[in-house]
């Protein structure tokens, strides 16, 4: 399709949480790409463990990264003006057009006024980017009928009125309660709120659409807005999830015939992407546990970042897991830390400033000759880099406050896991079955990926470029739309 007219904002918005928003806001970014336009995604706000690193070296939600990959563009800040990484239960990182500003509590942040000069800095990113792209596809967060908090709400429909956006409400069909949950949103809205919703998208149904006419029908009736289409419950589409409660669905065991990579399942887990590549491998059986049954069947202990590093350091003391990691480590099983998860391998942890914890310090693991210091500044930047000498240039990138040097105080280097094109030095690398590194994507590189299973398969793949996967999975997706929304009618609500 040639671009023809100038299109307005859309925006999907949900009845809950998980409800399918990330990934059908990247199947239409990805739709409007095929169809010639120059479209952008865009969150006001956005609570995630999962984030990444611009090209600029500043910080936005990963879902956002991803959104922006299927509309064919780089990431920006401005897609993602406000994200919140939750640290403990309470307490939330507030980083605002990517930079850390400082943490503060949930009863601070959501509960202070109505958040006016948050909500300008919102709009302004929302303007700088619709002067460059267009139409801009828009995410909301969570359930837009949340009614103690819509006076302070910078994400919802108060973004969406500002912007003149059309609006689609997404409900998941698997959970059940839909006809209450359909109406009983559109009931609590106000009429301006109302007048957005153009239309709503019914997500995850298995079986035959064709059975839920008479559904669709009394929806219709009911909400006084079309149902644009019904879109089934698939599994052979893979786009990055943005969502934890998706890790539910990746407790799986160990499995015989496989090598089992076990990834320790922290509280305050962060960028559980990093293992998504592992997990289309199919040499590998990867799942995530926090029992020492769980880590007892694995080939491969893969410590994962994490947001509080200290405190979660403290629970694998408290449960077990600290025990059974180096055991296992001491068996000659592989044990491989990531970002946080590196730090927690190390002698010690110190965080005089408590950026993280009241500790002020841990002793970590002791499983390599490293010790880390938190500081205040985070370092967040996209690299390419070599691992471990192998001529393969490598992508990745860190989101991290601290820093990591040898036990006696020299710099990572001569063991060094990656180096980077300038010379600098990442992680710690003792064998190819115990190193750690900083950077989250590692484990998106085929020759980082051979190098672990190696000691437990002979078996090889084709392990095809991952970026070009991704862009398959893009492409099936925006498909898949195509096949089951009314696309046609998406057109015509977005016609200025």
């Amino acid at each position: 399709m040639e671009m023809q007219y100038k299109l307005r904002p859309v925006m999907f918005v949900g009845t809950s949480s998980d409800v399918g928003k990330s990934v059908i806001t990247a199947g239409f970014c990805r739709i409007f790409k095929q169809d010639g336009y120059a479209p952008a995604p865009f969150k006001a706000q956005n609570m995630s463990l999962n984030s990444y690193a611009t090209p600029e070296g500043l910080e936005i939600g990963r879902a956002q990264a991803v959104q922006a990959e299927a509309a064919g563009i780089p990431c920006h800040t401005d897609m993602n003006p406000v994200l919140l990484k939750p640290t403990t239960d309470k307490t939330s990182q507030v980083i605002l057009n990517g930079k850390f500003i400082g943490n503060q509590t949930a009863k601070e942040y959501f509960m202070s006024g109505d958040r006016a000069a948050l909500f300008e800095e919102v709009k302004l990113a929302y303007g700088r980017l619709a002067s460059r792209y267009h139409p801009i596809v828009m995410e909301g967060a969570g359930s837009i009928s949340e009614l103690n908090l819509k006076a302070r709400d910078i994400t919802n429909m108060r973004m969406a009125i500002a912007a003149g956006a059309a609006t689609y409400l997404i409900t998941d069909i698997d959970r059940g309660g839909i006809f209450a949950s359909l109406y009983g949103t559109m009931q609590l809205l106000q009429p301006e709120e109302k007048a957005c919703i153009k239309g709503i998208i019914i997500n995850k149904f298995r079986g035959d659409a064709a059975l839920f006419q008479e559904g669709k029908k009394i929806i219709e009736e009911l909400c006084g807005v079309p149902v644009v289409g019904i879109l089934p419950y698939f599994r052979d589409i893979h786009i990055e999830e943005e969502d934890a409660v998706a890790l539910q669905q990746k407790r799986r065991n160990a499995v015989s015939g496989k090598v089992n990579i076990a990834v320790v399942l922290l509280g305050r887990m962060s960028n559980f992407t990093d293992f998504d590549r592992l997990d289309k491998d199919p040499r590998v059986n990867l799942y995530y546990t926090h029992t020492e049954d769980g880590l007892s069947g694995a080939d491969i202990i893969i410590l994962p970042g994490s947001k509080n590093t200290i405190e979660d350091l403290i629970e694998l003391k408290n449960n077990g897991l600290a025990a059974a990691i180096l055991d296992a480590h001491q068996s000659g099983k592989t044990v491989i830390g990531i970002c946080g998860g590196y730090q927690m391998m190390g002698e010690m942890i110190a965080d005089p400033l408590k950026v993280e914890s009241s500790k002020g310090e841990i002793a970590g693991l002791g499983i390599l000759p490293v010790t880390t210091t938190l500081l205040a500044e985070k370092t967040t930047r996209v690299c390419e880099f070599t691992y471990r000498g192998y001529p393969e240039l490598c992508r990745g990138y860190e989101i991290h406050m601290g820093e990591t040097r040898m036990s006696n105080n020299n710099e990572v280097s001569s063991a060094a896991t990656a180096i980077f094109a300038d010379g600098h030095a990442d992680g710690y690398f003792v064998s190819e079955k115990c190193w750690g590194s900083y950077l989250h994507g590692i484990l998106d590189n085929p020759v980082v990926i051979n190098d672990i299973v190696a000691p437990y398969t002979d078996e090889k793949v084709d392990t095809k470029d991952y970026s070009s996967f991704r862009e398959e999975q893009y492409d099936k997706l925006a498909d898949l739309l195509r096949a089951n929304l009314d696309i046609d009618l998406v057109y015509q609500h977005l016609k200025l």
